[in-house]
């Protein structure tokens, strides 16, 4: 290993999160050029290739690349988003994009901000290593690649799909680490960290419901689209499709520290239901309940023109986050929309694909998964990996359609509670502990050196 690094990776993170690289969804939002700037001035110097992409000044992403030696050796492709989620100010205690460092309770020092967790951690620590590499002049077998990308809380259309769409050759890679990974579960002596191996579909659509306009004081039979939508989405919300459970559902549950019979309620199709029902909010009860099932979370509702109150309205639309198991793809959601909602009301919406996605794996039969093994190894022994499957869309998907081998990895301190964790991703009052990036950074640095040697 080389110097301690974690003091640049907390200094580069609190720039990020500064820097206030805000996606709400719309394309001028983002403005994720000011990290990739950053980034960029970071990382690139003697024996680095830089290559910058975007489709506009505004969203712009960037590939640094230190050439391998051996032009048939396996390449990787270190991955992170530069953009994070919008924040309600008025549900944070401290500024969201202060990048402060503040002591928890239990003495453990904290960076706070929006993008502390999802994943300007991470971005900021793989830049870290790279650069170390770089100024050490480390020459890796295969190409090393540091991605910094624009737009993947949006669903990629002007980050990493855009480059994929037009550079692909510039992105190609055999390996990818990108987020989310690294909470420790088990008793010690039983530990394992979690490995993304794969991540559930995603399919939102919109509904466009139709109805009949008319005067807002003659309410009384009115064919009223905002009636009607809020009927579908009442009905998307009561909707409960059997579970299933995926290739690494058991081994996720065997990992946990719980007693063995909410293990083995967990591990039955007929009983799951039940237990998750009774679970409080920070078990992560809505966790194990997207791993198992697919869902459906009508999140936008909009009126067609300018509403006006005393209007009633014709046209209304309903977006929902749908996000689809393995096996399930374009006919499925639409089955399953017709079975939440009924004949009658199905017939009465036009179904519009915002994204559809199906959900994506890859092996971990591979020397990646060797090298991360080994790198947990080095400070917590005892820990073995344990394969994961996430309920959230990432970058990984476009990659894995490129045809690498895609793992959302990282190495949190064992004090990280992963119910409570996982209420800050897109959550009040996010934050990562310095010891979390401390043992991220020297995970990055430990695998790349093992793996491209």
């Amino acid at each position: 290993m080389g110097k301690d690094l974690t003091a640049d990776t907390v200094e580069l993170l609190q720039t990020l999160i500064r820097n206030e690289c805000v996606n709400d969804g719309r394309p001028d939002s983002g403005n994720e050029t000011r990290n990739a700037d950053v980034l960029q001035s970071y990382v690139e110097g003697d024996g680095v290739e830089i290559e910058r992409f975007g489709p506009s000044p505004e969203r712009q992403s960037f590939v640094a690349r230190i050439p391998g030696s051996d032009p048939n050796a396996p390449s990787l492709c270190l991955m992170g988003h530069t953009d994070v989620v919008p924040v309600n100010r008025d549900g944070w205690r401290e500024d969201p994009f202060g990048g402060e460092i503040i002591s928890s309770p239990d003495g453990y020092d904290e960076v706070w901000g929006r993008g502390a967790v999802d994943m300007l951690n991470l971005t900021s620590s793989m830049a870290v290593v790279f650069k170390s590499l770089a100024e050490r002049d480390f020459r890796p077998k295969g190409d090393l690649l540091y991605f910094a990308v624009a737009d993947e809380e949006a669903g990629s259309t002007y980050g990493a799909q855009w480059v994929a769409d037009h550079h692909a050759d510039a992105i190609r890679c055999d390996y990818l680490l990108t987020e989310s990974g690294g909470l420790h579960s088990g008793p010690e002596g039983k530990r394992s960290v979690g490995v993304t191996v794969g991540e559930k579909g995603v399919a939102w659509r919109r509904l466009r419901v139709s109805g009949t306009p008319g005067h807002g004081s003659m309410p009384f039979g009115a064919d009223n689209a905002l009636v009607s939508a809020s009927k579908i989405v009442s009905r998307l919300n009561e909707y409960r499709p059997t579970p299933r459970f995926h290739e690494h559902w058991r081994g996720q549950v065997q990992s946990l520290d719980i007693p063995d019979e909410a293990k083995a309620a967990m591990l039955d199709e007929e009983r799951i239901d039940e237990l998750l029902e009774g679970l409080p909010v920070t078990s992560g009860k809505g966790f194990f309940h997207a791993c198992t099932h697919t869902t459906f979370a009508p999140n936008v509702v909009s009126t067609a023109g300018r509403p006006k109150t005393n209007v009633i309205p014709d046209v209304v639309d309903v977006e929902v986050d749908i996000r689809t198991l393995p096996g399930e793809h374009t006919d499925e959601v639409t089955a399953h929309l017709r079975a939440a909602l009924g004949d009658e009301l199905m017939d009465k919406v036009q179904v519009e694909i915002l994204m559809d996605d199906p959900s994506s794996i890859s092996r971990i039969d591979t020397p990646l998964w060797d090298a991360l093994q080994r790198a947990v190894n080095v400070p917590f022994p005892d820990a073995r990996l344990n394969p994961q499957f996430s309920v959230g869309f990432t970058d990984a998907r476009v990659f894995r359609e490129l045809g690498a081998v895609s793992y959302g990895a990282g190495l949190f301190s064992p004090v990280v509670d992963p119910g409570e964790f996982s209420l800050r991703f897109h959550g009040h009052n996010e934050r990562v502990d310095v010891e979390s990036l401390r043992l991220t950074t020297e995970l990055w640095e430990r695998v790349v050196t093992d793996l491209m040697s």
